[in-house]
């Protein structure tokens, strides 16, 4: 496999997850909208080392802090090379907020996580509610303070959209989740 088609790959995994789950399932009422106009910057990282990554995700907070809002608004930055245990994916998230603050990018910018193996850390390992943050590839997904502001302004009860979640996939569960990851070819 070439590396654009692994590139294409992962993409692909990626934007189903995105509108399968995350927006057909309204996990973030907020990610339809920045769907829709276009405006998710997608960059797939080849990174297969920490630092690798770090470098790659300054310049990516870079990137989007001098972008124009209408034009890209929120990033995923990508890490399929990188970062498979989920352990070592949160260490790399304190390292990551931490470069948020040394860059004064805090308050700015921010990261939201998304890992196959994403686990809550009152939950066990397989419960269905960890599903919520669980992304076919370790994630970053750095977004604007602002937009996140003016989302949750609009929106009614900010608060429950975590409780609604964990209740969606508890009615789903881990098949019903599969299914709609997976949803059978239709030839």
């Amino acid at each position: 496999m070439t590396a654009e088609q692994s590139d294409d790959t992962v993409l692909e995994a990626t934007r189903q997850w995105l509108l399968r789950a995350v927006i057909g399932l309204n996990l973030c009422p907020f990610a339809k909208s920045v769907y829709i106009k276009e405006q998710i910057r997608y960059v797939v990282s080849h990174a297969n080392t920490e630092d690798d990554l770090m470098t790659q995700l300054e310049t990516e907070l870079l990137y989007l802090f001098d972008a124009d809002p209408s034009q890209v608004d929120t990033t995923l930055l990508i890490a399929p090379f990188a970062l498979d245990d989920f352990l070592d994916y949160n260490d790399f998230l304190r390292r990551a907020n931490h470069l948020l603050k040394r860059m004064r990018l805090k308050g700015e910018l921010q990261i939201a996580s998304f890992h196959p193996q994403y686990q809550f850390s009152d939950s066990e390992p397989g419960a269905i509610e960890n599903y919520t943050n669980r992304a076919p590839y370790p994630t970053l997904h750095l977004l604007r303070e602002t937009s996140i502001t003016r989302a949750v302004e609009s929106f009614p009860d900010p608060a429950s959209i975590y409780e609604r979640n964990q209740e969606t996939l508890r009615q789903l569960g881990i098949e019903g989740w599969h299914a709609i990851l997976h949803p059978p070819r239709q030839d």
